[in-house]
């Protein structure tokens, strides 16, 4: 083997390790149950079912890369799940009630959700009011809102073009959803890794204080940050309005949990300033494998909870006790 050989595959190795940004543990833990599974139901095995749960995890995974940038800069945002909803009840009201094109109704609702992004990145940085408080009200906020505008009633029936994307497989492999999922995740691993800006979040989760004197304007990161979480999770609303056919204000309940399970399970520090997209990515096929081989495994959906939670410390501290030794 010539040294020009050995240098690729130095080159190669590293870009994968950069990919992973320290989740080769989680990496690992998936890849075991993914064996476990294959061994306790002949059905997790499959093209088929592995398809599946590439659907299934599209809503999630889109949600993820918001809070993975939240996260990294020391933040939490408690307000996706109900801003998913606000933002699938605004498209479906303004499409089917108001008459409006979805081409109109779409971006209408994205906006909605980027404003209550920003709203919630001004009681941060200008009002000083905690992360956890402040979309801790905007997940309240947002929710009533979702209701008020049909009183909690849902909304069926889309154009059959909004609906076919994600049911279409196209090449007979991936539905449209799925692509918008994967081409997210990787133009946030290229922002993070090779942009200046995105490595201006790792400085302000990493301390604040320095990333100030270093220049950042860390006011303006932190505002940006929330807006593109917020506008994530209005996205994810509108690919989970295409896999029902209908909106409803009930929708995304809980999923700030899992979007926050998914990317601590990946390896990103909800201390801040440590953590990536590939680990994230991770962290929703964890959650996404475990789901339906329980379900495969006709486990009862009050213990996947459970185990669920489980796996969650488990990650939690596998992680710490990492960067103790680290």
């Amino acid at each position: 083997m010539s040294a020009l050989d050995v240098n690729e595959q130095g080159r190669q190795s590293r870009n994968l390790l950069g990919w992973l940004s320290g989740a080769t543990g989680p990496l690992i833990g998936l890849l075991m149950l993914s064996v476990f599974l294959s061994v306790a139901t002949d059905r997790f095995l499959s093209v088929r079912n592995a398809l599946n749960i590439l659907d299934q995890i599209t809503v999630l995974g889109v949600m993820s890369v918001g809070m993975t940038f939240v996260i990294l800069i020391g933040g939490i945002d408690l307000s996706v799940g109900s801003v998913l909803a606000l933002s699938m009840m605004i498209m479906g009201w303004l499409g089917n009630i108001a008459g409006l094109p979805m081409a109109v109704a779409i971006p209408l609702a994205l906006l909605v959700s980027a404003v209550s992004g920003l709203i919630v990145g001004v009681l941060v940085t200008r009002l000083r009011v905690p992360a956890f408080i402040a979309t801790l009200a905007m997940m309240s906020v947002a929710r009533g809102v979702a209701n008020m505008i049909t009183d909690g009633q849902q909304i069926v029936g889309f154009p059959d073009w909004f609906t076919m994307l994600a049911i279409d497989r196209h090449f007979g492999v991936l539905t449209a959803t799925v692509f918008l999922m994967l081409a997210i995740v990787v133009l946030a691993w290229l922002f993070l890794k090779y942009r200046s800006e995105g490595r201006m979040l790792y400085a302000v989760g990493g301390n604040p204080e320095v990333a100030r004197l270093a220049g950042i304007n860390v006011g303006l990161v932190t505002i940006g940050v929330y807006v593109l979480c917020a506008v994530l999770a209005g996205l994810a609303g509108i690919v989970l309005a295409a896999r029902l056919d209908a909106v409803q204000p009930s929708s995304g309940f809980g999923y700030e949990l899992d979007t926050i399970a998914a990317v601590v399970i990946g390896g990103t520090s909800l201390s801040g300033g440590a953590g990536g997209i590939g680990g994230t990515l991770i962290g929703v096929l964890i959650i996404g494998v475990l789901r339906n081989g329980l379900n495969l495994l006709n486990v009862s959906p009050f213990l996947q909870q459970v185990i669920i939670g489980v796996v969650i410390v488990l990650a939690v501290g596998a992680e710490t006790l990492r960067r103790k030794k680290a």
